[in-house]
């Protein structure tokens, strides 16, 4: 398996205490009348030059200490919520890891508290599913909670490859999102029906249903014919924010 590049310490610190970050804010359009139902909030990081620097590399060297994960997790969650659009619910992605890691699990957890007082618009908070058994548990529980204290839930990345489907978790979520390999391999027939499948369970308990990745005519064209109810991409320009 390709390991993820990762910054220095130096780097790492550098950018922790300067602040180099920014956030994006992804469209998310309703199927059938093309109007923007809610904006992902997207995290971005910078070097000292200005260059970016990607999220996955940034989340990837924080992995290995989780109370800097936590801090850079929290200030870009109050970086996202204070610039976010105020006529629109939002999604904001939150790591089972940096939720785990201020060790209050309960409705004391900070980010719990944050998106409780948040009042400029409604909260949706994504998880990623993934292949670890151990951050499946996290997930549940951290939905659990979140779920108890009012906030809808939304798991993102449903049949990327790489990742397994955890049944308690789909069932706690409010939203689920198809990820951008489900219009990749729409041709695909043994994963279509599976899909379709998920569509037609999503809808008969109230849940919606996202598909990530449209960029074309075309890709929405195949958005209609799966049922979907939304849809995010680059087919929609996204509202930028740099702050540094």
């Amino acid at each position: 398996m390709h390991k993820m590049q990762q910054l220095s310490a130096c780097q790492l610190l550098d950018l922790i205490h300067a602040k180099r970050f920014g956030a994006e804010y992804q469209p998310i359009i309703e199927v059938k009348n093309g109007h923007i139902f809610a904006y992902e909030c997207l995290s971005r990081f910078y070097d000292a030059q200005g260059q970016a620097i990607a999220p996955d590399i940034v989340y990837a060297s924080l992995h290995k200490n989780p109370l800097s994960l936590f801090q850079v997790e929290y200030q870009q969650k109050l970086l996202q919520l204070d610039n976010a659009p105020d006529s629109t619910d939002i999604f904001v992605n939150l790591d089972q890891d940096s939720y785990s890691a201020s060790d209050q699990l309960g409705q004391d957890n900070p980010f719990v508290v944050l998106f409780k007082d948040y009042k400029k618009a409604n909260i949706i908070v994504e998880l990623i599913e993934n292949s670890q058994i151990k951050d499946a548990l996290v997930s549940l529980a951290m939905i659990d909670n979140l779920s108890n204290n009012g906030i809808d839930t939304a798991i993102d990345d449903l049949f990327d490859p790489l990742s397994m489907l955890s049944t308690s978790v789909i069932q706690l979520v409010d939203f689920i999102k198809l990820d951008k390999y489900v219009i990749q391999e729409q041709k695909n027939q043994s994963l279509l029906p599976l899909v379709k499948a998920m569509v037609g369970y999503a809808h008969a308990t109230n849940k919606k249903v996202i598909l990530e990745g449209v960029e074309t005519t075309e890709d929405l064209f195949f958005a209609r014919q799966l049922g979907v109810d939304y849809v995010q991409g680059f087919l929609y320009k996204p509202l930028f924010e740099y702050i540094r």
